[in-house]
């Protein structure tokens, strides 16, 4: 069994040789490659070339085209600042809090910002590892985008204060992940990840998350499983109980549960979603290797029986994690 039949044999509920391993090792490919954080967000082919190489470091069963947060909002006009050795942040918005969201137009994905490199990193991992393994995109959540136009502080105030405009906000960023993220299924994802922290109960109530970004959500998973996406995956970080129900309603074959959530609680709310998580991702920052392999191997144990479960994080695992904790997760799972 490959790494690819793996996954989706957990995401079917079918029997598996061993639960499948997909920590969210984004930046930190950058570090296994000993190269700086700001090349790997900027150049598609470093991010190729890291990325199969923390799979041959760590034994995942996936690779992951993934720069950072401000990709869509800097193609949308955004102005980041770059640094040395972590992500971007945005430094000009795109949308002034008074600016209505139709002065904006939706960005072409093979010619915007860095979006062409996200494309070529994909193409590279496809070839890479054929289909042999899992080649994952990812695209900012309709809430995510919406605040990285604005800034969440005048994103948040405009959902209360002028929500037909926040909800245009809303409309724009789902149209601009589902055409992004058909164009990484184009360029040789085998699906792309909805990532969306700004959706999190954490950020806004349940209510705000049902009534306004569940719908949205829910057309954007059906956009990418109708572009040929091989499963839906939509990761939310944080205490997502309240909102983790609604998952399966809105067409999502994969769901991330962080460690505010109880493997036996996760697996309660979702019966027939495969679950992904949730160790806590800066645990790995110390040094703790007995400690990461342990609790690596009780999460895998809770879901012996039932399947559906990949073992992961429930968020980024930080660029900066000490390597001994995850030579230790990692020899948890090949033998889990």
């Amino acid at each position: 069994m490959n790494s690819l039949e793996r996954i989706l044999a957990a995401v079917r509920f079918q029997p598996t040789d061993r639960t499948p391993f997909l920590p969210q090792l984004f930046g930190h490919a950058a570090v296994t490659a000993g190269i700086p954080l700001g090349d790997y967000l900027r150049d598609g082919s470093r991010l190729a070339a890291a990325q199969l190489l923390e799979r041959r470091t760590y034994g995942t069963d996936g690779v992951f085209a993934f720069l950072d947060l401000g990709v869509e909002t800097e193609a949308l006009g955004s102005r980041l600042e770059y640094f040395g050795n972590r992500y971007p942040e945005v430094a000009e918005y795109a949308l002034a809090p008074a600016d209505d969201p139709g002065i904006l137009t939706i960005p072409d994905p093979r010619r915007a910002g860095r979006m062409p490199e996200v494309l070529r990193a994909l193409g590279e991992l496809r070839r890479g590892v054929g289909d042999t393994a899992l080649v994952i995109g990812a695209v900012a959540g309709p809430m995510t985008l919406a605040a990285q136009l604005y800034g969440i502080e005048a994103a948040l105030y405009l959902a209360m204060d002028d929500p037909g405009r926040h909800a245009a906000a809303l409309d724009l960023a789902m149209e601009v992940a589902i055409r992004y993220g058909r164009a990484q299924l184009a360029a040789g994802a085998h699906l792309v990840m909805v990532f969306d922290p700004a959706a999190s109960p954490a950020v806004v109530p349940a209510d705000f998350f049902r009534s306004r970004l569940q719908p949205r959500l829910a057309r954007l998973l059906a956009a990418l499983h109708e572009a040929g996406a091989t499963a839906t995956w939509l990761n939310i970080a944080g205490p997502t109980a309240d909102i983790l129900p609604h998952y399966a309603d809105m067409g999502a074959d994969i769901a991330t549960f962080d460690y505010y959530v109880a493997p036996a609680e996760a697996r309660r709310l979702l019966p027939h979603t495969c679950l992904v998580g949730n160790l806590k991702s800066l645990d790995c920052l110390d040094p703790a290797p007995a400690v990461i392999a342990a609790q690596a191997r009780e999460l895998t144990a809770a879901f012996a029986t039932g399947g559906g479960f990949i073992l992961s994080s429930g968020c980024e695992i930080p660029p900066e994690a000490d390597a001994a904790n995850l030579a230790a997760l990692a020899e948890a799972a090949r033998k889990g």
